[in-house]
């Protein structure tokens, strides 16, 4: 997977209410998926059990990125767009954006943004202020 899949863009517009959460530790992510999984059905109505896997699985591995690789507090926000679900990870590093892995053993892991791409339909990053924000797009059809 080439660098430029996650290119330099600004986030899309999104409606309705968000679900947020500022994340320092790993742990937190229970709690956060437990919102997720509650937050989805009230505002993606009809939205299945297949777009709840991929919401909870880049939510993990964009937030795990940013606590490893950025800096805390980890910030996540979860919002419909006009065609499905936007996922925004920010951290406090914005010196550099998302790297995904290239001619590494998928054994040695790393393979966090690859997952990411494979299941959204945009995706990108962009420095507001002081923090990066690396987001994705999920169709909710």
């Amino acid at each position: 997977m080439p660098q430029d899949c996650w290119p330099r863009r600004p986030r899309p517009a999104t409606t309705g209410p968000p679900c947020a959460a500022e994340i320092t530790d790993a742990r937190q992510l229970r709690t956060l998926r437990s919102r997720l999984r509650s937050w989805l059905p009230a505002h993606a109505p009809g939205a299945g059990e297949d777009l709840l896997d991929e919401l909870l699985l880049a939510v993990d591995e964009l937030a795990a990125n940013g606590l490893r690789h950025g800096a805390v507090p980890v910030r996540v926000q979860t919002a419909r767009t006009a065609e499905g679900v936007l996922i925004d990870v920010s951290d406090g590093a914005p010196g550099h954006g998302p790297e995904p892995a290239v001619g590494r053993d998928p054994a040695l892991g790393g393979m966090g943004l690859h997952l990411v791409a494979h299941v959204s339909t945009a995706r990108g990053w962009e420095v507001c202020g002081d923090r990066k924000h690396v987001w994705a797009c999920l169709p909710t059809d």
